[in-house]
This record gives structure tokens, sequence and C-alpha cells, in this order.
């Protein structure tokens, strides 16, 4: 009777429904912790290149600023990112409005469908 149960059951890749990662990093991270680390790099011997006496520093800077930036954007979008970068999509503002109708290919057709004819208006004694 195992037998007839093991049949029943197929074996699942264990892969399937995780998130894809690049090692220990997870794989949506990388882009966004690529240009936190390439604009700490700039800002720190870009900007402040003058104040720091030797590569040490600036290297010690840089890495400070990266580690501090990518570490803020984990926590904030680690696991479930869209619950936090679903707050900027611009929502439509829906209002009602008439518009005419305006071909931008036959202009002069519209004219031809209107009536010619006016009603006059009574006039009142």
């Amino acid at each position: 009777m195992s037998e007839e149960r093991d049949k029943d059951f197929r074996p699942v890749n264990r892969i399937l429904g995780t998130q894809p990662s690049l090692g220990p990093l997870p794989a949506d991270q990388v882009f966004p912790w690529t240009i936190i680390a390439l604009a700490s790099y700039f800002v720190v011997n870009g900007v402040f290149g003058g104040v720091f006496q030797d590569d040490f520093q600036k290297w010690l800077w840089t890495s400070l600023i990266a580690g501090w930036g990518m570490g803020t954007w984990w926590i904030l979008t680690g696991g479930r990112s869209w619950r936090f970068l679903s707050k900027f999509i611009g929502v439509p503002t829906w209002t009602r409005g008439l518009a005419r109708y305006r071909s931008f290919l036959e202009v002069k057709h519209e004219g031809k469908n209107r009536k010619t004819k006016r009603r006059s208006r009574r006039k009142r004694r």
C-alpha cells in the first residue's frame, strides 16, 4: 500500500515560489545597491574629495555611506517591497468633463453634418 501512495504524489521543485538571490544577496536589491554604492563613491570622492587626507579615509567614508544607504534601502524594501514602493505611484485624478469630438482627419466633415436650420425664438408680447 505504501508503494501505491508514493505513486500518487509528484515530486515538487523546492525552488518554485522562492525569491531569486545571488548568493546571500536578494536579486531585487542588486540594482538599487549598485546605484547607492556609485552615488556614495561620487559624493565622497567628487564633492568632498579635497577634505580627506588619504585614500583610506575616502574609502572608509565611501563604504560607511554605502552601507548605511544599502541598509536603509533593504529595511524599507526588503521582503515586501511593494508595501513601501507603491506609495510613490501617482494615482490618477478622475474628473468629469465633456469634450466635443473633433476629427483630426476630416475637420470639415463635422460642419456638414450640423443642422443648418436654426429655430427662431418666439417673441413674447
